[in-house]
């Protein structure tokens, strides 16, 4: 079930009038069973997944915790992340393992091939894997007490607003919310419906019209020039931040409405001045999680200058492959942890010519400049993460380079899109940025009732007006 079709905008408020028509001991139940249905109305038969990674992670952290011996503990910690990990490694890495072992034996006349599995993608596997993996890790840390409790733990696992693409919630923040017993608050609902729309704006009004573009282009590589791909990956790089942020406005909004309290997963990260801060605003919760899971267990900055950059720079490069088993995802993250390292690395250089220059004088411009460049880093970096092969990634980049500005950019089907495309972006900035400097949302709320009914409907007119809604994916189901 997608967030943006008939079915969801029926089952949300079916579900929220149960919840809280049920006592509070039986609304868990509720929540798992509609956390449940709302994942096999994709595919009933992967919900097996699902089941087994929360037995498993549910049985490893009994063990961790019932455990008197450390390596008793470690054997439990190992069983919980072979076995999740083993799941997500078959259904998402295991034929692209596989066809670059066979292309490595093939260039040796090594005439042996690893089987090839025709499998389909399990929605969300990467992020309940990520979120069980959490909650084992913190257990045997002692950050986590052991939840006793089989349906309340199944329900983190499968809570459904942030099932599929997140926020990836730590067990410290979601698990004790299950226990508490929330009433039905009319603040809750309203800044609830609120984050919804304007999730819903996000993804229907302006992703969803900008992919129209961006799949025209990246999927006929050869038929295009330079100039499309430029605006192309322009557009992409609102349309993939659109279509993420929607979604998790919109989950966020859901369980808003329920009571329950997900982590901020973006916080206008194009507004950000460095890459590391474009890692502090962009999927929140997947960068913090590979900072106090991955990077800190490799050794985080506690080791050597050389050692802190390859900790570094492999962080990025798993988080990349983490995002699909593509050789593109792989260089795309590895891109960004080059950056991160080249900017460190370069510190003191850049702010000596920063000096000569004079440029740190005029605040405004050093800001506006560093925004910039970190948006022209990203963009590039964004090239690969569209593309569909290292082939095409490296046909558009070389296209770029000799643009034709002459040629007809717009191919929108309906020709108004283009000009409207600009517009929805300018507004997006606009909007971000007063909230960014004047804290909008938070002035929206102070403002009387009837302009607060009109900015909402408003945004619903403009959903049913401008909204394309032919029920596309959100980008990020894919991984």
């Amino acid at each position: 079930m997608l967030f943006n079709t008939l079915e969801y905008i029926i089952f949300l408020p079916i579900v929220v009038a149960l919840y809280f028509a049920l006592p509070y001991r039986f609304r868990w139940i509720l929540l798992l069973i509609a956390s449940y249905y709302f994942y096999m109305c994709w595919n009933y038969k992967y919900v097996a997944l699902i089941l087994f990674t929360t037995v498993t992670n549910y049985l490893c952290g009994i063990g961790i915790t019932h455990s008197k011996h450390k390596n008793t503990k470690i054997f439990y910690l190992t069983v919980g992340l072979v076995a999740s990990l083993g799941v997500l490694f078959f259904y998402k890495y295991f034929n692209f393992f596989g066809d670059t072992i066979n292309s490595l034996f093939h260039s040796f006349n090594i005439f042996y091939s690893v089987p090839y599995y025709d499998l389909l993608l399990p929605v969300g596997i990467s992020f309940y894997t990520f979120q069980t993996l959490s909650y084992t890790i913190d257990v045997y840390k002692g950050k986590q007490p052991v939840e006793y409790h089989f349906g309340i733990f199944a329900l983190y696992v499968s809570f459904f607003p942030q099932l599929v693409a997140g926020p990836i919630e730590r067990s410290t923040n979601l698990l004790p919310q299950f226990f508490k017993k929330n009433e039905l608050k009319y603040e809750n609902v309203r800044d609830g419906i609120a984050q919804i729309l304007w999730g819903f704006f996000k993804k229907v009004v302006i992703a969803d019209r900008l992919s129209e573009y961006v799949n025209l282009v990246y999927n006929n590589t050869s038929d295009y020039q330079g100039s499309h791909f430029i605006l192309a990956t322009l557009f992409f790089s609102f349309q993939i931040y659109c279509d993420f942020s929607g979604y998790s406005d919109i989950a966020i909004g859901t369980a808003k409405i329920m009571g329950y309290k997900l982590m901020v997963n973006f916080r206008r990260p194009y507004f950000a001045q460095s890459i590391r801060e474009f890692w502090q605003r962009w999927h929140i919760s997947l960068s913090t999680w590979f900072r106090d899971y991955f990077y800190i267990a490799i050794g985080g900055n506690r080791v050597s200058k050389w050692r802190y950059y390859f900790n570094l720079f492999m962080t990025f490069l798993v988080s990349g492959l983490w995002h699909g088993a593509n050789w593109t995802f792989i260089i795309w993250g590895g891109l960004h942890g080059f950056y991160l390292v080249f900017a460190i690395w370069t510190k003191t250089i850049r702010e000596n010519i920063n000096r000569v220059l004079g440029i740190t004088k005029f605040p405004g411009l050093q800001t506006s400049l560093q925004r910039l460049v970190t948006f022209i880093l990203a963009y590039i970096s964004w090239i690969f993460f569209r593309a569909n092969s290292l082939g095409d990634a490296g046909y558009i980049l070389g296209s770029m380079l000799h643009p034709d500005f002459s040629v007809n950019l717009n191919l929108f089907e309906f020709r108004v899109d283009f000009y409207l495309s600009f517009i929805l972006i300018a507004l997006l900035i606009f909007i971000e940025r007063l909230e960014e400097k004047y804290e909008l949302y938070v002035k929206i709320r102070l403002l009387p009732k009837s302009f607060k009914w009109a900015i909402l409907t408003i945004i619903i007119l403009a959903l049913f007006i401008l909204g394309v809604w032919e029920s596309s994916d959100f980008l990020y189901f894919q991984f």
